[in-house]
């Protein structure tokens, strides 16, 4: 029947805003920093980091993301200023100021804030050379920030997202550095899974330098489209492989994700009730779950 197979989604999208509306979001143990990375670009990164940052703070947690990409698409999304002269992560990283100093609240929720990235940032490289501990910038930063939190009796972080630039340079590893988990998008295509086995090396060997207590924790299939034979092929061989990290949830193909960053806005804002937003809250929850112990688990049902 024409039209079935859109009334089927819609009627699956239904129902899953249903069930997330009802499902509570867990506050995690304690605050998860998560770098979303992928050193190709065009994945879907940016988006999920957005995204899944609007959703949770949208739950009710306290999210911070820190646009780490020179590019500063993620501030775009959430709808911050990061024109030329305002103060950005490189004043941060370069010129010493604290994020209490840069962060700026997003429209969207008052549990969501930006750290924006402005053009300076494609000058890091340079900028850093001869800066001892250049890898650790970030992490030292982002430490102090969450004490300064503590002494002004604000309340805890729950989530630091990171939305890394797509290449493996110094801005990257300072993420990595600064951070615990590590979230990879990818396509469903197999060029896709020669870059994830080159991100998730390079991974383990900054872990063992300077970071041992970095994981990729997540990977999640993005721009799925599941009536193809390779997308599942793609994703039958990742989760072979990484059978704990790959995620349940699979972002589509979806023009509403792709519209939303033109409105200064992330998509579960701009078509709340979209397939594409749907599935980010989705993800966003399943994200959640994955930082909570089963006592904390218990104390929230």
């Amino acid at each position: 029947m024409p039209g079935s197979s859109i009334f089927d989604q819609l009627q699956a999208d239904h129902a899953k805003l249903r069930e997330l509306h009802e499902d509570t979001f867990p506050h995690p143990d304690q605050t998860r920093v998560i770098a979303v990375a992928n050193q190709k670009g065009g994945v879907g990164k940016t988006s999920s980091a957005v995204n899944v940052a609007a959703a949770l703070a949208q739950a009710g947690q306290e999210v911070l993301l820190i646009d780490a990409d020179s590019q500063g698409n993620a501030s775009t999304a959430l709808g911050v200023d990061h024109s030329e002269g305002t103060m950005s992560l490189f004043d941060v990283l370069v010129e010493g100021r604290t994020l209490a100093d840069v962060i700026q609240k997003t429209p969207f929720s008052e549990h969501l804030s930006c750290v924006p990235a402005t053009i300076d940032l494609a000058a890091l490289e340079i900028d850093l050379i001869d800066v001892s501990e250049r890898e650790s910038r970030l992490r030292l930063a982002l430490r102090e920030y969450l004490l300064h939190r503590s002494r002004e009796g604000l309340p805890r972080m729950d989530y630091v997202i990171i939305d890394c630039p797509p290449s493996l340079g110094i801005m990257t590893i300072n993420a990595f550095v600064a951070a615990g988990e590590v979230l990879i998008p990818m396509q469903a295509e197999y060029y896709a899974l020669e870059g994830l086995a080159l991100l998730t090396r390079s991974i383990d060997r900054i872990a063992a330098i300077h970071n041992p207590a970095l994981s990729v924790s997540m990977i999640v299939l993005t721009m799925f489209d599941r009536r193809t034979t390779l997308a599942r092929e793609v994703e039958n061989e990742v989760r072979q492989y990484f059978p704990e990290a790959t995620l349940h949830t699979k972002i589509p193909r979806s023009v509403r994700i792709a519209e939303a960053p033109s409105f200064g806005s992330p998509v579960i804002y701009f078509d709340p009730r979209s397939t594409g937003a749907v599935a980010y809250r989705e993800l966003a929850l399943e994200v959640a779950l994955r930082g909570v112990s089963s006592a904390n688990l218990e104390e929230n049902k």
